[in-house]
């Protein structure tokens, strides 16, 4: 077994040293990461956390402390750094190599306990010692990278949900008159979405009449032009007539390429002309 109390309580004894010379060994030099802040709260805030690192890896080596319960002790920390705003706003590399700076601290921490305890435990001891610790601190990296990962994934997914959700408004022009303002490039997932929210926007605001203005819209291509067909035809379903307006010429060569039928279609040149004559 690797665990050794006498090691556990000399290494619990240096874990705010470790912190104190971890945060002057910071390059401060990179105005991009968060080590080079010069706001108190900000520096406290990051020792705290390394600190609370420490803390919590000597335990490894603690003859009452199982593995299974070591990592659940590292999980709080480990989701709570990978939430934090100033480590989601460095660049990984910089928060890994941290790591490497803290697992040579422990290497070195090995080394001066034998050098304390001469003859006291062999060269065996010392490598096991030293190997649980590269492994254990490979383990937290692979873990912290994962959790940081998996959470910024979510994060742009929730930010791709709320552009979604506001490139695609219908606009209450009046008590039955609504207006869905298309811009910029619609691929096949938005026009998905578009075709989902203006269905759904249009019966709890109880539309009649939609107007659908695809001036600010560069590019349609077959997949997108055939989703903005199937909205019109489902709202003629569902009782809301609609009204297209700013259509390019590309945009129209592509639909009557695609074989599309404007014959049931009210189209308008301009949206003024759309909105006037409502």
């Amino acid at each position: 077994m690797h665990q050794n109390n006498e090691l556990y309580l000399y290494m619990l004894d240096k874990t705010w040293k470790l912190t104190e010379d971890w945060y002057q060994s910071l390059d401060k030099s990179d105005p991009k990461v968060m080590y080079s802040s010069t706001d108190p709260q900000v520096i406290n805030t990051f020792k705290q956390q390394n600190y609370e690192f420490h803390k919590r890896f000597c335990t490894l080596f603690d003859e009452a402390e199982s593995e299974s319960n070591f990592l659940l002790k590292f999980e709080p920390w480990i989701v709570n750094i990978a939430r934090d705003e100033e480590h989601l706003d460095t660049p990984i590399h910089f928060i890994l190599r941290e790591f490497f700076k803290s697992q040579e601290q422990y290497i070195n921490l090995i080394n001066q306990f034998i050098e304390q305890n001469p003859n006291q435990y062999s060269r065996e001891t010392e490598n096991l010692w030293k190997n649980v610790i590269t492994q254990t601190f490979a383990k937290v990296m692979v873990w912290f990278t994962q959790e940081i990962t998996n959470y910024a994934n979510r994060q742009l997914e929730a930010s791709k949900e709320m552009i979604l959700e506001l490139s695609s408004p219908v606009i209450c022009l009046n008590n039955n008159t609504g207006l869905l303002p298309l811009i910029g490039e619609i691929d096949t997932a938005r026009a998905k979405h578009i075709l989902e929210q203006t269905l759904k926007q249009c019966s709890e605001k109880e539309i009649e009449h939609l107007l659908i203005d695809l001036s600010g819209v560069l590019i349609i291509d077959t997949m997108v032009a055939h989703q903005i067909f199937q909205l019109i035809n489902t709202l003629d379903v569902l009782g809301v007539k609609s009204t297209l307006s700013g259509i390019r010429p590309e945009i129209a060569h592509t639909a009557i390429q695609l074989g599309l039928d404007f014959e049931n279609i009210s189209i308008t040149s301009t949206l003024e002309r759309a909105i006037n004559d409502r």
